[in-house]
């Protein structure tokens, strides 16, 4: 039976995300320690807000454990917003700060053209890279709800899922063995959000 853990780290509209799944059919619930992650079959590390306060806060809540052991372990396991951002190895925001250093890269702020508003915000379209489960049924150029004024910067191009145009095309989710993560929020994305996550809790 699938259960999922919404790592709870003080960051993050979690009750969203929980209510998002419980709309497809699997029950969610809130972790608020790592000894309930380690329950679950499924691990979700969702993020709102700046990259250095949510590393700190993972750290001293033990929630970085429980990330490291749910993908060592292979659990299936969804990054959300700046939970694929902490994935990776470090970030410019707010000067350098190491990240949980799971994916190789870096996470870098939008330098645009001044036409081009940061935080990109809104409606945008995703291209599909990858052949992968958690994007079944999920047309090529679909829309889904983006906040964010940094993007991931993969040092191996291979693991991008999806890529989006913003000024430029960056990488907007990206899957790895029993990671899929997006810079997105499939929780605000309506239908498409909602097949995402079917498709997550689907997953083995």
């Amino acid at each position: 039976m699938t259960l999922i853990a919404i790592i709870d780290y003080g960051m993050g509209n979690l009750r969203s995300v929980e209510k998002a799944f419980e709309c497809v059919g699997h029950k969610a619930f809130i972790a608020k320690s790592p000894e309930e992650v380690s329950k679950a079959s499924h691990v979700v590390l969702p993020g709102v807000g700046g990259f250095p306060e949510c590393m700190k806060n993972l750290t001293e809540t033990g929630m970085i454990d429980a990330v490291y052991k749910s993908i060592e372990s292979g659990k299936q396991f969804l990054g959300i917003c700046l939970g694929l951002q902490l994935l990776f190895s470090e970030s410019e925001e707010f000067g350098t700060h190491k990240g949980l250093d799971i994916l190789p890269g870096r996470v870098i702020r939008f330098d645009l053209k001044p036409e081009f508003k940061v935080p990109h915000m809104g409606w945008n379209a995703i291209r599909l890279k990858q052949d992968v489960q958690i994007l079944k049924d999920i047309p090529d150029n679909s829309y889904v709800y983006f906040v964010h004024s940094f993007y991931v910067e993969p040092a191996d191009k291979g693991i991008a899922a999806t890529t989006t145009d913003y000024g430029g095309e960056f990488t907007s989710a990206v899957y790895k063995d029993n990671i899929f993560a997006c810079q997105f929020h499939p929780e605000k994305s309506q239908d498409i959000g909602l097949r995402i996550l079917k498709n997550f809790g689907d997953s083995k």
